[in-house]
């Protein structure tokens, strides 16, 4: 077995661990106990350096660890410089290679830790002018991991990667969010049918329609970033079950400070290292933000579906841009793939958060051995939401055009723009009219003018945009747009009675 990028040489080097000797390629960074995981995880196929932000995580921790024992006087100047090196050119994305271990893996992330623990011990040995695995002179666990456990590095290690990682999803949700404005300053005067429970309704502008996708989008901006900053509590300085065993008193404070220094993040020590330790709320609360992100983003697409559906048997109101071909045996097909794919993003992230949730049920006493498949789970949503919100912005959002001859016809034929006159001509014969428009299939507006209940500008000014789509005042010679609340809080204008029937 050769490492990443190694040479087929198969020259190697013996390493020693509690189960014994074993042979570990030479030019590999990582040691015998990565290379034992290696062997006991073939799972999922990925290893934990398709995401970088989680390794630089762990360099990161590894880094204020040592400069914190540094400062306590229990890691000496040559060996923390030398970590510390080590470290920051993996911050750097250097050596990522090396993190081979596969993300879903038994022992609670120990795997995962030792891993890091052997490259930045094997890249330090060589700074310090030593050949890799000669561990008598900075070891993985005595140096690289002192005053450390899994328990508290891999943890907090998830949370750092977590806050790496998700800026990215929030920048791709405000460009989706700054398309679909886009979109809707575009078409703000285009009028069309507002549709409920699949039936006509009232009108709606186009306008509308895409501004209310950006705001449901932006208001989980703000629920993400505010879930997120859960995880600036951490429980380093813990080791094993959270009672701090083989630290320094002062250690946890300066261990998380040093980490807040390198990170420009302001972490915090757990008040309850204990409960700390064993909790994984926080990672329950953001996936499941992920998740509401994933149902409405899915929602949208199939919005885009319908309305994009036919060209001549469907909605066909919008046009999705041609992206590819759509059939193999239909000629001049052409699908909505973009936001096919986009939501079976959205499956695959309400299944992971599923999955998160059990794992975190499924912890006992004093530590929760799943968080591997949570951290997974985690930060791969986030990961194709962020491909995800990118790809339907840019493949598919920003190129829709409308179909407004269907809007306007759609408009004209149906009876839903009746609602509209009940103000004046009251629910009865508003009723009356949608019957016969129903039955007939005539415009509701004709009947309306043949049955005299309105003149051509009462009906006008009663239909027109700012009318049916949006508050309004009838009065008995037209229509008062709403009033904004600037407008009705100062001197010249009273705000309506409280009884409808007194603003008719």
């Amino acid at each position: 077995m050769t490492s990443p990028g190694s040479t087929p040489d198969l020259a190697t080097r013996t390493e020693h661990d509690l189960l014994g000797d074993r042979e570990v390629p030479a030019d590999a960074y990582y040691g015998v106990q990565t290379l034992r995981a290696q062997e006991n995880f073939h799972i999922t196929d990925v290893p934990v350096s398709h995401f970088p932000r989680l390794i630089e995580a762990l360099a990161q921790v590894k880094r204020a660890t040592a400069r914190a024992n540094h400062g306590l006087g229990a890691l000496d100047d040559e060996r923390a410089a030398a970590i510390e090196q080590a470290c920051a050119e993996i911050v750097d994305g250097e050596l990522h290679e090396n993190f081979v271990v596969d993300v879903i893996q038994g022992g609670a992330g120990t795997s995962t830790n030792m891993n890091a623990n052997e490259v930045i011990a094997n890249r330090a040995l060589e700074i310090l002018g030593h050949e890799k695995g000669d561990y008598q002179h900075l070891h993985p666990n005595n140096h690289v991991n002192l005053a450390q456990s899994t328990n508290d590095v891999y943890p907090t290690s998830l949370r750092l990667g977590i806050l790496l990682t998700f800026p990215a999803l929030v920048e791709s949700m405000d460009h989706l969010i700054t398309t679909l404005r886009a979109k809707g300053a575009e078409y703000s005067q285009v009028l069309k049918m507002g549709r409920t429970q699949m039936q006509d309704a009232v009108p709606m502008t186009v306008g509308q329609e895409f501004n209310a996708w950006a705001t449901t989008i932006e208001e989980d901006v703000v629920r993400l970033t505010r879930t997120a900053s859960a995880f600036q509590e951490i429980n380093l300085g813990a080791t094993a079950i959270g009672t701090g065993i083989t630290t320094d008193p002062r250690y946890a404070q300066l261990a998380t400070k040093e980490l807040s220094d390198l990170t420009g993040i302001d972490f915090v020590v757990s008040v309850d290292l204990v409960e700390a330790t064993s909790d994984t709320g926080a990672f329950v609360t953001f996936s499941g933000i992920l998740r509401r992100i994933a149902v409405k983003i899915s929602k949208i697409c199939n919005d885009l579906r319908l309305l994009s559906s036919g060209p001549r048997a469907g909605f066909h109101e919008i046009n999705l841009p041609a992206v590819q071909p759509g059939s193999s045996i239909m000629p001049g097909k052409v699908n909505p793939v973009i936001p096919e794919v986009v939501n079976q993003v959205a499956f695959e992230v309400i299944g992971n958060d599923l999955t998160v949730a059990f794992a975190a049920e499924g912890g006992q006493l004093q530590l929760n051995a799943f968080e591997p498949v949570i951290g997974f789970n985690i930060l791969e949503s986030t990961r194709i939401m962020t491909r995800a919100m990118n790809t339907l912005a840019d493949r598919c959002i920003a190129g829709i055009t409308l179909n407004e001859d269907v809007l306007e016809d759609n408009l004209r034929r149906s009876i839903g723009v009746v609602t509209a006159l009940v103000p004046v001509i009251g629910y009865g014969p508003a009723t009356d009219v949608a019957a016969t428009a129903l039955e007939t299939g005539r415009p509701v507006a004709d009947l309306v003018l043949e049955r005299g209940l309105l003149d051509q500008a009462r009906l006008t000014s009663l239909l027109s945009p700012a009318s049916m789509t949006a508050p309004y005042r009838a009065t008995p010679t037209g229509t008062m747009p709403a009033l904004s609340e600037e407008q009705m809080d100062s001197g010249e204008i009273t705000r309506l009675p409280e009884d409808p029937a007194q603003n008719l």
